[in-house]
């Protein structure tokens, strides 16, 4: 077993206290990560909180790991030591099912076991990357590419995945108008994106307080959703909206804004079920859709993509001892665009 120092809650209320967990020994297809950074995700506060309920204590979250390799096992051959790798969202799938056969395996009909609060094969626990060390079998194991330094990748691992997979799922490039809803951690990475996808990129977000921000990101327009006009302006403009919010929104308006044949894709996870009424969808043949990071194969494409077009997250690094300032700044909206951990002040 390995011994790893970590932050941990152990209550929905406790402040982060250093701990240390037990990894698992190195199977033949494992991997020992030594963890450099690792991002701090809204998903990590709503879990350590227990806002979605089911959240196993002691908890370390974390899944936007970046790290090196420190030790293989016997039957590795994708990674050696020395390799800059990251983790993301999820450690295991099920590798059987339609979606994982199909480089699908975020949405494995057998659950996919998550990187943190997730019960593994073994029936242990996962622990996240607020740690200095991680186990993980290589087939998840991500290659970060040399274009990209370690602190500002680490949150591509969740914020960049989960923006580039609906954004080439659906088609943004060039003759495509694309609307980025939210200029939080996942927007602004989402802006640099779709731009360095080609499209005609608009920022809808509730005020024009980092209307600077997104159009050196790559926007072409940027417009405050708490202006009325704004829903007039822009009705029937957009072929796509990737929704990044994860407050409740009038999901009508918003839909209100897309073109023939247009999609919104809800990234967000408000607390109350989303409403929509049947007209707006039927009207313009419109689609309202959902999507949920990506598969492992996507989530390597998207770091080429992303190191090819020189994107990174915009972050905030710091240390472990300030984890619960973090959180709170994240609800205050008090951080641009991405705090990230530097593990080795563990």
């Amino acid at each position: 077993m390995v011994t790893a120092a970590a932050y941990a809650v152990t209550s929905s209320t406790s402040p982060f206290e250093k701990t240390t967990i037990e990894r698992r020994e190195l199977g033949p297809l494992d991997l020992l990560i030594e963890i450099k950074f690792a991002g701090i995700c809204h998903s990590d506060i709503h879990t350590a909180h227990d806002e979605w309920a089911g959240t196993h204590y002691p908890l370390v979250p974390g899944h936007e790991i970046a790290g090196v390799v420190s030790a293989v096992g016997s039957d590795v051959t994708r990674h050696q030591v020395g390799d800059r790798v990251g983790v993301g969202c999820f450690v295991d799938s099920c590798g059987e099912c339609d979606a994982c056969r199909t480089d699908d395996e975020q949405y494995c009909f057998n659950r996919a076991t998550g990187t943190y609060n997730s019960k593994g094969r073994d029936g242990e626990w996962t622990q996240g990357g607020y740690s200095t060390h991680i186990v993980t079998t290589e087939r998840f194991v991500l290659s970060i590419p040399d274009g990209l330094e370690l602190d500002v990748a680490a949150p591509l691992l969740c914020a960049g995945i989960t923006l580039y997979s609906p954004l080439a799922h659906w088609g943004a490039g060039p003759g495509k108008k694309v609307a980025v809803v939210g200029m939080g951690g996942l927007g602004h990475v989402g802006v640099k994106i779709a731009h360095a996808m080609g499209a005609e990129v608009t920022v809808l977000s509730r005020s024009l307080a980092k209307k600077g921000d997104g159009l050196k990101f790559g926007a072409d327009d940027y417009y405050a959703t708490s202006d009325p006009a704004t829903f007039e302006q822009l009705r029937g403009k957009f072929d796509l909206i990737v929704n990044t919010v994860s407050a409740n929104l009038d999901i009508d308006a918003y839909i209100s804004m897309l073109a023939i044949n247009g999609t919104l894709v809800e990234l967000g996870l408000p607390e109350k079920p989303i409403e929509v009424g049947a007209f707006s969808l039927v009207r313009n043949r419109r689609s309202l859709a959902g999507s949920l990071v990506g598969g492992i194969a996507e989530t390597q494409e998207m770091l080429h993509f992303c190191a090819e077009h020189g994107i990174a997250a915009e972050i905030e690094v710091i240390s472990a001892s300030e984890i619960d300032e973090a959180y709170d700044r994240v609800l205050a909206s008090d951080v641009r665009y991405r705090f990230v951990i530097d593990i080795a002040t563990i």
